[in-house]
């Protein structure tokens, strides 16, 4: 057995247990009567550990003791009072708003700031509302590091496969290396998900979001230090972040704004054909003007679907289902409002026609 204190692990006599099947433990040192966590890890990295040991860090529980034995790991760290953010979306989420979530973003880009800028740097690699949580203060502290690695240039891939489905970043499926830019993908996906439940989701957070939630690692943000500063501009407007530095491209349909060539090629190809076929669509009986009205509504309704699938501009924020929590629930809320849309453009021909053809 090797432990980093003085102390031993008869040192701390087990009071309760809090997660029988994560083996997490309520403990009290014997002789001060200090309150602490005890973990018991079968899937983790010593180096880690030790490096947080030797380094406290603010927003993350310290580490007190740490001992290997058996084929474990077994952490003594300080007890954090609070409730985890999971439970805080499930029973409080219509109370979370922009201010807060802006909030609990910036207080976790501080914590992976401070990972990130160790040397060599720690990626978390498991960022989710269970792993965070808000004191009683209000402030936030990040917890579990069983994920956790050491970042190298060097690695061209992932070789343990780690991580939340639905939050983990795409290199952590072995499509690349985790970087600190794979804890912006996870950090942006606990935004969008803490901003579902609201009515109006600012064009600006929904920015930010889009942006830490690219596919491509070059196209998220280049730090937490960067997101912090456009998540700084939502809480303070006066405050400068990149939000400010829009292009025009902010303004290209999907498949161009990230400007990847091959994304960029099949997309034009999409519009190409989509436009050819429904513009050159011929109808019996039907020629001239009438023709014209109802090509270019064939084709808008192909438009409106693609745009609205790859929520462009935001506007799935316009119909409430699509931003639901459940991905299931979303997946019906983003069919549902095409075929709303759909619909609605087809009665609208139906009018239009019968007003000035009929």
């Amino acid at each position: 057995m090797r432990e980093t204190t003085p102390m031993s692990l008869n040192d701390f006599q087990t009071i309760a247990c809090l997660n029988e099947s994560h083996q997490i433990y309520l403990v009290q040192h014997k002789e001060s009567r200090h309150i602490y966590v005890k973990k018991i890890l079968d899937i983790y990295n010593k180096d880690i550990y030790l490096t947080l040991a030797k380094n406290p860090i603010c927003g993350i529980p310290k580490i007190i003791a740490l001992f290997e034995q058996d084929r474990q790991l077994i952490l003594i760290e300080n007890y954090v009072s609070g409730r985890s953010l999971s439970e805080i979306m499930d029973k409080d989420s219509c109370t979370l708003h922009t201010r807060q979530i802006c909030n609990y973003g910036m207080e976790l880009c501080d914590i992976l700031n401070k990972l990130h800028s160790m040397n060599p740097p720690i990626v978390h690699r498991d960022i989710k509302p269970s792993n965070i949580i808000i004191t009683e203060h209000g402030h936030v502290m990040l917890l579990d590091f069983n994920a956790a690695k050491h970042y190298s240039e060097a690695a061209e891939s992932d070789t343990v496969l780690l991580g939340t489905q639905g939050y983990a970043a795409p290199e952590q499926y072995g499509f690349g290396s985790s970087t600190p830019k794979t804890d912006i993908y996870a950090l942006g996906i606990l935004l969008k998900e803490l901003c579902n439940p609201l009515k109006d989701i600012p064009l600006k957070l929904s920015a930010i979001i889009d942006k830490c939630t690219q596919i491509n690692p070059k196209d998220r943000y280049a730090s937490v230090s960067a997101l912090k500063n456009d998540l700084a501009q939502m809480v303070n407007p006066d405050e400068k972040g990149t939000l400010g530095k829009r292009s025009i491209s902010d303004l290209l349909p999907p498949g161009f704004r990230t400007k990847t060539p091959w994304k960029m090629f099949l997309a034009a190809v999409v519009y190409l054909f989509f436009g050819w076929l429904c513009l050159s669509m011929e109808i019996k009986n039907v020629y001239g003007i009438k023709l014209w009205l109802e090509r270019l509504t064939l084709f808008s309704m192909v438009l409106f679907v693609i745009f609205e699938w790859f929520n462009y501009r935001n506007i799935q924020n316009l119909f409430p289902p699509c931003r639901h929590r459940n991905k299931y629930i979303r997946i019906v809320g983003i069919i549902s409002f095409n075929l709303i849309t759909v619909f609605s453009l087809l009665v609208l021909l139906c009018i239009i026609e019968i007003s000035f053809f009929q």
